[in-house]
């Protein structure tokens, strides 16, 4: 039953983009979709020498990749959501059932709340608990399961109980053509609840380390997929069993005018305007990817304004309450002697997430160029 009601849901998606599709003329098909895809350009990292051999792998297969790892390390390990027993819409899980069994990777019905719930019992009992919410946006019927219930399942309980081991994956941000319902970006409403970690990476490499971090942490994690990453980022990401630290953003291009913040796909986005900015204005960007939204990396960021004088943080989610405007309040405590303009941030508008004016919905590199040319000019 619950199989059947994902496939509706699924074909009903599709049929609602190519009614969206159709209803566009051909000349602004081509104007909307060229704009979109000439907005960034993946830039794969090179892995670690010291992390030895590596394959290449895209997003998805990174997160499969890690997901194996588990289960072959961890006999308590299980994994399930909606399909993933068939490897998932996105075929994150694709194997892993046949390979360790229908006990340990299995479907669940199409019930958030009841995939959180049943993942919070399966965590406090011993388990290292796995959930897959299909999309991030479906993630909101679970809200008081994650809440409530395993946010708090610590402190209530004055550390006798925990559910630490419990992680929630979920395909998350814009992806060309997901509209209302499946490109909205939800980070923001869990950074604000202590008790869980929000995990986003940037690529293949980070997708890997961070997410076993997630699963093997003795806090419950959030772990949220950039989906338009999962086919079009492709790296040579190591075969050994490794972590990356939680908490820890990372600097991938030092500068010395303005820090430029961001996580998952907007990292990409800003790595243009890097370029953009020395090019066109003669400044020196320095850009940082938190990785970690909560509990995030207040250190690093406030060592690079400290350093450049301004600051601009960009995220697909909406302007008002997104979580740049956390990090701007901070900064501006932590650095304010030191500022030499006003925090700029370049955000998703206050509007549900739009089908065929995506390009003009999200914080584009010409939206980002125009806030550091305001900076600079302050």
């Amino acid at each position: 039953m619950a199989t059947g009601v994902c496939a509706f849901r699924r074909l009903a998606f599709l049929s609602t983009k190519h009614r969206g599709f159709l209803n566009v003329s051909t000349k602004h098909r081509s104007c909307i979709f060229t704009r979109h895809s000439s907005g960034w350009n993946y830039l794969p990292q090179s892995p670690p020498e010291e992390l030895g051999e590596a394959t290449k792998m895209n997003l998805f297969q990174a997160v499969t990749n890690a997901l194996d790892i588990s289960l072959a390390a961890d006999p308590t390990t299980i994994i399930f959501g909606e399909d993933v027993a068939f490897g998932g819409v996105f075929r994150c899980t694709v194997g892993l059932a046949e390979k360790y069994g229908k006990e340990r990777v299995f479907n669940t019905p199409l019930c958030e709340q009841g995939i959180v719930g049943f993942g919070i019992g399966a965590a406090s009992a011993g388990a290292t608990a796995v959930a897959e919410i299909q999309f991030a946006d479906y993630i909101f019927p679970a809200f008081d399961q994650i809440i409530n219930e395993a946010a708090k399942f610590r402190y209530r309980s004055g550390n006798i109980f925990d559910c630490g081991k419990l992680t929630i994956r979920a395909p998350w941000g814009a992806v060309g053509h997901g509209a209302l319902y499946h490109s909205q970006s939800p980070e923001a409403f869990f950074a604000h609840i202590p008790g869980i970690k929000v995990v986003i990476p940037r690529g293949p490499i980070q997708a890997k380390g961070l997410l076993l971090s997630c699963i093997r942490d003795q806090n419950p994690c959030i772990f949220f997929e950039p989906k338009i990453l999962y086919r079009s980022a492709l790296e040579q990401v190591p075969i050994k069993d490794y972590t990356l630290p939680l908490s820890e953003a990372e600097v991938l291009v030092e500068g010395n005018d303005v820090t430029l913040v961001a996580w998952g796909t907007q990292v990409h986005v800003l790595r243009e305007v890097v370029n953009l900015a020395q090019e066109k204005l003669g400044v020196s960007c320095e850009l940082i990817d938190l990785q970690t939204i909560l509990p995030w990396d207040i250190d690093t960021v406030a060592k690079s304004v400290t350093k450049t004088g301004r600051l601009l943080v960009a995220h697909e989610a909406p302007l008002t309450s997104g979580f740049a405007a956390e990090i701007a309040s901070t900064i501006q405590t932590e650095c304010f002697l030191n500022l030499e303009a006003p925090i700029q941030r370049v955000c998703g508008w206050d509007t549900p997430f739009p089908h065929i004016f995506e390009p003009f919905y999200l914080p584009d590199k010409w939206r980002c160029l125009d806030a550091i040319k305001k900076m600079i000019n302050y």
